[in-house]
């Protein structure tokens, strides 16, 4: 095939942005392919080449380029600034292969955004939310949300720069901004229209002011905030946590929570599941080690679940999804994961064991805690008949505390650390254990 294809990148000054090289494609094409707006901004200048709105029709496009270059047309398609920068080239170039491809970028509407609000960007991470509309952000919204990814772009970075769309504009993403806890530690520039008679741009923009103004589209956004929070991933105190007073919350332990971490061996983009969430502080601490993954976490004290919300909120966790209610309710809505904690149960362990090896994605673990032998014994004698592998830690930890001008220790009551993987026999011995017992409680 040696009809070519050139990805081109335009901006919305045109025709006269263009350089030669893009000129002389575009002339020598027999079918230019592009979105409407795109396509208008050179249709004067090549009134007689055939041209094809890709608006809604991208899957096709593959199709259209290969028969125009079977029947020996070149063919042009035009992207917005650099194709290569969240643009369509990587889509093509994975469908049609490189050869006979020739990609002429424009500079990105990133480059241009920089150099209006005058700044350096080598240091920024792009993001995008360019996605279907899914409505304002809320407090445990999962990655389904058309602003999931932006805002945990934000959440570990200090500079991150948006591409935003009509819907998710940058006066929602101030708000998810205000939803999310951010305050005066962060800022917003955003750039509009940016080549076109009527650009404007701001720097510096309050996410309370930001959140009220209306941005003409398309636009752009620098979200930057003072100070990135570096706290520890994982270890923080008991107190530390929001949880029912006196103490006697359902919170597990410290020193039980490293070692439930440490069995739990996530990995950074980590798929977990909560089951007997309590104060939230083992999903919590998962979310922070996973930072690039979500945890699931439901709780049936209202209560308790309303601390875990409010722990979530405290230590500005967001990629935590926090539902109230008794496992395995729920469950089923939920994706495989790739470890689950079981903190608590309404009387279903077997149950849960159950169900949750058959849905652990290959490598992962269930790691459970208990303070009873009964629990201790439904949990072995359940993974034994689904022929899972397991081991059990029994951890028993002391802390210091003052008696009059010295110290003794005080013991802490045992835990049984429980730590499941599926094993060669799991698979199949899962498919029937109807006469598995079940427990009364954790």
């Amino acid at each position: 095939m040696s009809a070519k294809l050139f990805i081109i990148g335009i901006l919305d000054d045109g025709w006269a942005g263009l350089g030669d090289a893009a000129r002389q494609a575009l002339t020598g094409a027999g079918l230019i392919i592009g979105v409407g707006r795109t396509l208008e901004l050179v249709k004067a200048q090549l009134p007689l080449v055939e041209t094809r709105d890709m608006d809604g029709a991208l899957t096709k496009s593959p199709a259209w380029i290969q028969a125009a270059r079977a029947e020996g047309q070149s063919v042009a398609v035009l992207a917005t600034g650099d194709p290569l920068c969240h643009g369509i080239a990587s889509y093509l170039l994975g469908k049609l292969g490189r050869d006979g491809v020739e990609i002429l970028p424009a500079p990105s509407t990133l480059q241009i955004a920089f150099a209006r609000w005058q700044q350096p960007w080598q240091d920024v991470s792009i993001a995008s939310c360019h996605s279907k509309d899914a409505g304002e952000w809320t407090l445990g919204a999962t990655p389904e949300h058309g602003l999931y990814p932006l805002m945990r772009a934000i959440a570990l970075n200090r500079r991150v720069f948006a591409f935003t769309s009509p819907e998710n504009d940058p006066a929602r993403l101030a708000r998810a901004l205000l939803t999310a806890g951010y305050g005066d530690e962060v800022t917003l520039s955003v750039a509009s229209r940016l080549l076109l008679p009527d650009e404007s741009v701001h720097t510096g923009l309050s996410t309370v002011d930001a959140a009220q103004m209306q941005f003409p589209e398309p636009s752009v956004v620098l979200v930057e905030r003072k100070d990135l929070e570096r706290g520890p991933h994982f270890g923080l105190d008991d107190l530390d946590y929001i949880q029912r007073s006196p103490e006697k919350g359902l919170i597990t332990k410290q020193e039980a929570r490293a070692l439930s971490l440490a069995k739990l061996r996530l990995k950074a983009d980590s798929i977990v599941w909560d089951i007997g969430a309590g104060s939230g502080s083992v999903g919590l601490e998962c979310a922070r080690v996973a930072a690039h993954g979500h945890v699931w976490a439901i709780e049936k004290n209202e209560g308790d679940a309303a601390n875990a919300r409010a722990n979530a909120a405290k230590f500005r966790v967001g990629n935590y999804t926090l539902c109230e209610g008794k496992a395995p309710a729920r469950l089923d809505t939920w994706p495989d994961p790739d470890a689950v904690f079981i903190g608590g149960s309404g009387g279903e362990l077997g149950e849960l064991i159950k169900l949750i090896l058959g849905r652990l994605k290959p490598g992962g673990r269930l790691v459970m805690n208990f303070v009873t032998l009964e629990n201790l014994a439904t949990a072995t004698t359940t993974l034994k008949n689904l022929g899972a592998g397991w081991d059990v830690v029994q951890l028993q930890a002391s802390r210091s505390q003052p008696i009059l001008d010295m110290h003794r220790m005080a013991a802490q009551n045992p835990v049984w650390v429980v730590t499941a993987w599926l094993g060669e026999a799991a698979v199949t011995q899962i498919v029937d254990c109807s006469n598995i017992p079940s427990s009364s409680a954790v």
